[in-house]
Formats: C-alpha cells, structure tokens, sequence
C-alpha cells in the first residue's frame, strides 16, 4: 500500500475504453490506474515468445505435474488395492505394515509436486511486476467490468494459458488424479457395514454356532472367578478364533471384581434391562472397555472413587451406577456384558452387548438411560 497525490492523479483524463485502438493491456493499464493501482515495473519473462529457455522451462513444470498425477494415481491405486488388514502379529516386512506410510508418502509427493509446479509456474514463467495501490471504496459501474474482463484476460495471457497448451494439459492431467484421491476415501461409506455395529464377538448364535462364548484372557486362558482379587480387574476377549484380535475391535471388556458393598449399590443401580437378564454374576460385572465418545479404551479403574476413566479425552464412568459418564466428553454409558459361570467353572457370555458398544453412528439405536433409569 502507498499513499499518492490525489489532486495529481485527477489531473489525469480518462482513457475512453471504446476506443477500439486501444490494445488490451492498456485497458488493463487504465483499470488499475481507475482502481488507484500504480504499476512500478512490469517485464515479461520471455520478451520473445517460444525461446528455448521458455520452453525448457515449459517442460520442467510439464514434468512436475506429470508427477503429481502420477503420485496422486499411485495413492487411489494402493488405497483400493494395497494389503491393509491384519491377521495376527505383522513384521516391517508384511504389506500391511506399509500401508498408511505408502498412502502418506503417494499423496504427500503428489501434493508437493502439483505445489512446487505451480510455484515454478508463477516464478519462472510469469511477468515480473511491481504495484501499489491505496485502499478506497466504490461500487462496479460498467467500465469497471469492462476493465474487470481485460484484467482476467491479462492474466490468463501473462500466464501463457493460450499459447501453452502442452503446459495446460499437463496440468489438468495432474489435477484429475488429485481429485480422484480426494474422493477416492468416500468409496469406504459405499460398503453397507451390515450389523457389524451392533453385533459383537460375543453374539453366540453368529459366531459360536449357538453356544455360549466363553470369556478368556489374550492368551486364550479361559477365566474363572478365582483369577480375579475383589477390587481388581482384567481386560477378556470372547473365545472364539481372533476373538482377541482387531477383527472384532468392539468386543474387548473389562471384567471387574466389586467388592460386596459397591456390588450392592450397583444392583440398585442397575438399568431395568440389565436387571431383566441377571446382567451381574456375584459381584463380578462386565463393561465394554470401548469409550463411548470416540473409541478409546476405557481402562484405568479407580477402586476408590469408583470410577472408570479413559485416558484419551478424560471421560469418566460410574462403576457403580451402570457406568454412566459422570465426567469428560462422553454422553452414553459403557454398556454391561451379561455374564455367567458355567458347570465347569469358567465365565461365559449369557448374551450379546443388549446396546451397541462403542461411540455414536449414523442411526444408532436409541440408549436406555434417555428413559429407563
């Protein structure tokens, strides 16, 4: 910005912009002086059009939106196609491990390269120009759009837009696999994800042929009432193949031991729902280890206070009043597993989750504590 003589610059006469001799940088000319801009130096890079420098430098940015494109296809491509699930431990040399580095390092390049193109565009092939311009206010009468319209026109010549098509083409060539990777992400909400939601590892009618899913530790050693002190608590895993594995992400539980008094309080506590199906086996009770806010695991239990608490945002839960969060980010409570011991001793799932574990989805069923406490 720059403050100049105003009286100087009205001394000026108008350029008449029906002139049909004017050339199309001079109405350029005239709009900027019309809009208080001054132009202090102007150089085309390329006084002659079409030199050998120009259209070397031509190729070199050809060439870094080439790569661009050729980047951004490499990232839909391994998007789509790349191995990324897991199936039990995975080492630096299975594909998996390599997925997310191989889509950040595709779409990280890709993005450089379409960048430093445009870069080299502006620095290297565009006019060297130097304006100020005061600040003022107006409204747009018919030559200031007049004038807008030659200004678009002198850009788009400056840049060379007409008379570097090669240049044009290259990039949109990159462009149209930029947009490809910006949309190619939506096509995992294509994919109906069933019942995967509300149905769990310990849904025994889907996944244990109908018997009752037993409950183990990550070791596959199945529970019973004896590995647990009273005030303590264990993380199990339904037992059935990679019941502890990622395949069923929302299955983990927390097994906790009350002691007598907080188990007391808990039962009066209890949800109608969980009352219904027994949900508590002596004074063992079962909660999903998954925060209800965005997924966190939900572990570190405070005997004391009786509260369970989520390391990742601070949410904190109730243990003797159906986990209801009391604290943190979290607005649903942590939904009780309904457990029991069976004939020989070890604990079993009586049923699936009676809520969907987890934090919220799209058409989630309703919550009991809206209207059951």
């Amino acid at each position: 910005m720059s403050a100049h003589n105003d009286s100087a610059r009205d001394e000026v006469e108008p350029v008449d912009l029906s002139d049909p001799k004017l050339t199309r940088f001079e109405v350029y000319k005239e709009g900027l002086r019309r809009d208080d801009i001054e132009i202090i130096h102007y150089e085309p890079r390329f006084p002659k059009p079409g030199t050998k420098t120009e259209k070397r430098m031509e190729r070199i940015v050809s060439g870094l939106f080439l790569l661009s494109g050729l980047f951004a296809t490499l990232f839909v491509v391994a998007y789509i196609w790349w191995p990324w699930e897991y199936e039990g431990a995975a080492t630096w040399q299975d594909p998996q491990t390599w997925y997310t580095p191989v889509l950040g390092f595709t779409l990280g390049f890709s993005l450089l390269f379409f960048a430093v193109g445009v870069l080299t565009w502006a620095k290297k092939l565009l006019p060297v120009e130097e304006l100020v311009q005061d600040r003022h206010d107006g409204g747009s009468s018919t030559d200031d759009r007049k004038i807008a319209e030659s200004t678009v026109d002198t850009i788009v010549e400056d840049m060379g837009l007409r008379r570097r098509p090669f240049l044009v083409k290259t990039a949109l060539l990159a462009a149209a696999p930029l947009g490809l990777a910006a949309v190619a992400p939506l096509g995992a909400l294509i994919k109906d994800p069933g019942d995967m939601y509300t149905v769990t590892g310990w849904n025994a009618d889907k996944y244990n042929d109908g018997n009752p899913v037993g409950i183990m530790m990550k070791d596959g050693a199945l529970v019973r009432p004896d590995m647990v002190s009273a005030g303590g608590q264990i993380t199990v895993y339904p037992a059935i193949d990679h019941g502890a594995t990622n395949q069923f992400p929302t299955a983990p539980v927390l097994l906790i031991h009350l002691r007598e008094e907080d188990a007391e309080i808990l039962r009066g506590n209890l949800y109608p729902m969980y009352q219904d199906v027994d949900a508590l086996w002596g004074n063992f009770v079962a909660y999903s280890k998954i925060c209800t806010h965005v997924g966190c695991p939900a572990s570190l239990y405070e005997q004391q206070s009786q509260r369970l608490l989520c390391p990742c945002h601070q949410s904190q839960f109730n243990v003797v009043d159906n986990a209801a969060p009391v604290f943190g980010p979290a607005t649903r409570h942590l939904p009780i597993l309904p457990i029991t011991v069976n004939d020989e001793g070890f604990f079993e799932a009586k049923s699936d989750f009676l809520v969907p574990p987890g934090p919220a989805f799209w058409n989630r069923p309703s919550l009991p504590e809206e209207d059951e406490k």
